[in-house]
């Protein structure tokens, strides 16, 4: 894991300046919130929808993203206000906080607008909980929040606005349907349920910090789709949070507070969450963990006691958000897997076609563009198969077929980056080698998302000294060899129902 995080790969130091700038924006909300007098209430609520601004806004363009920073007041000042006005009425507090969250999932049926949006509305009502924010603060939490959410535009779309420079591929949209078949619509109930479940039996653990539990819940249910990828998330989140438990017993609670030092750490804890973010679920929440840590910190209220008891409800947490999708409208594993496959095998498709057409000569076609989608969808088909290809998983027959098809879609992914560099070459020529090949690649890709049991055998081609026919020649092999591992000899898919 240590390893994986390290020497990961980060084309453009992409996540290297995304942590960079997290740093500075966030640390530019708090010094403007510090400036203008508010309390570490304040302080602390600015910093956080700083930190969501930068982290969940992820709409494919710098236009889009913009739209959805500004858009986010809109949703986050009403649910902050509710959670306030509702502090001393429990039972009205706790259903409006899982209507927050059921809303907020069934959100992301819009994409990553709907994702940021909902995401930044159970995080307002989170914090009220976390602050204990009355009704007589709000004045100053909204100024904080104004102040902060300009501080990360500032950075985001001034400053430091690298996406003008490169374009980020679009954030993959989850799987359509109509009613109970959308599974956004499923999620939604399910995490109501989960987090319902979560929050009785958090406030029986403790009346205090049972809301540690419900965002538990809310959190292992983002970016997933499917019960195997949530139970996998959930045993990570637990994970995450029992090292950073010990690392915070060994450097937060020493502290005891102390601001100069506890300042650098949070720093260093957010550059952690975001640079980590994008390759390993546990490091992530370790940093999170550790942030968590060092704000109570703050607050003085930090002790090995409150570590235990952050244990036990991240835990309650897991356990609604597993027992929510394996009993309440389960999503098949098999049903999220093959719909993200698909999609990145009509990337290759489309990446191959926009590659034939500029090496034809025409100079809109973007085969660039539809690589580094392709590159975005590998990652969620990943995430995807993470539970069939987790060490506890005892289907040992299908971890290596998952493992095979991982392989061979980053071969196709690797070949179709070469063919789009290739093209890009105004050297670069059309013959009719090139497109026989490109209409086999494409021929291959149909025979496969159109459900054949059965695609072309891998022919062996003789070597070529032109690299377009060469990465030709590559995804026609990667592609017939998928054909074993995603259907077996009958038919059946890569997983089961």
């Amino acid at each position: 894991m240590l390893k994986r995080v390290f020497t990961a790969p980060d084309p453009g130091r992409t996540r290297l300046r995304f942590a960079a700038r997290a740093v500075l924006g966030i640390g530019l909300a708090v010094v403007a919130c510090g400036l203008a007098g508010h309390a570490l209430p304040g302080v602390v609520t600015g910093g956080l929808a700083a930190l969501l601004a930068l982290f969940t806004v992820a709409d494919a363009s710098v236009r889009g993203q913009a739209v959805t920073t500004a858009l986010l007041p809109a949703v986050g000042l009403p649910v902050l206000t509710a959670a306030a006005v509702l502090h001393d009425h429990p039972v009205a507090r706790d259903l409006g906080f899982l209507a927050v969250i059921g809303a907020g999932v069934y959100a992301r049926r819009w994409g990553p607008r709907g994702h940021s949006l909902g995401v930044f509305a159970f995080m307002m009502f989170f914090v009220a909980q976390f602050l204990h924010a009355t009704a007589g603060q709000l004045p100053e939490l909204y100024a904080s929040l104004a102040l902060s959410l300009s501080a990360a535009a500032v950075v985001r779309f001034g400053a430091w606005c690298y996406e003008r420079r490169t374009p980020p591929a679009p954030v993959p949209a989850p799987p359509g349907g109509r009613g109970l078949a959308r599974v956004t619509t499923r999620q939604a109930v399910q995490a109501t349920a989960g987090a319902g479940l979560a929050l009785v039996l958090g406030q029986l653990v403790s009346g205090q910090r049972w809301y540690w539990a419900v965002g538990a819940t809310w959190w292992i249910f983002v970016n997933t789709a499917s019960r195997g990828e949530t139970l996998v998330r959930g045993f990570r989140r637990v994970l995450g949070t029992v090292i950073g438990i010990g690392l915070g017993l060994l450097v937060a609670v020493p502290l005891h507070g102390a601001p100069a030092l506890t300042a650098a750490l949070v720093a260093v804890s957010v550059f952690g969450i975001f640079y980590t973010a994008a390759v390993s679920y546990t490091w992530m929440m370790l940093w999170v963990t550790l942030l968590a840590e060092l704000l109570y910190g703050l607050l003085g209220v930090l002790t090995p006691g409150l570590l235990a008891l952050r244990l036990a409800e991240t835990g309650v947490g897991a356990l609604g958000a597993a027992l929510a999708v394996l009993f309440v409208l389960p999503v098949t594993t098999h049903t999220i897997t093959d719909a993200w496959i698909q999609r990145a095998l009509r990337r290759v498709h489309a990446c191959t076609a926009e590659a034939a057409a500029r090496l034809a000569g025409d100079p809109a076609a973007d085969p660039a563009g539809r690589a580094a989608e392709l590159e975005q969808l590998l990652g969620r088909v990943r995430l995807a198969v993470a539970p069939l290809v987790h060490p506890l998983n005892p289907m040992l027959g299908r971890k290596r077929r998952a493992r095979r098809v991982l392989a061979l879609l980053d071969a196709c992914a690797r070949e179709s980056r070469g063919l789009a560099a290739v093209a890009a070459d105004p050297e670069a020529s059309h013959d009719a080698r090139l497109a026989a090949a490109c209409w086999r690649v494409q021929a291959a890709v149909e025979a496969l998302t159109d459900g054949e049991s059965a695609a072309a055998a891998p022919v062996e081609r003789p070597p070529v000294t032109e690299p377009a026919l060469a990465h030709l020649h590559g995804l026609e092999h990667a592609l017939a060899e998928l054909a074993q591992p995603l259907r077996t000899p009958s038919g059946s898919p890569l997983v089961g129902a």
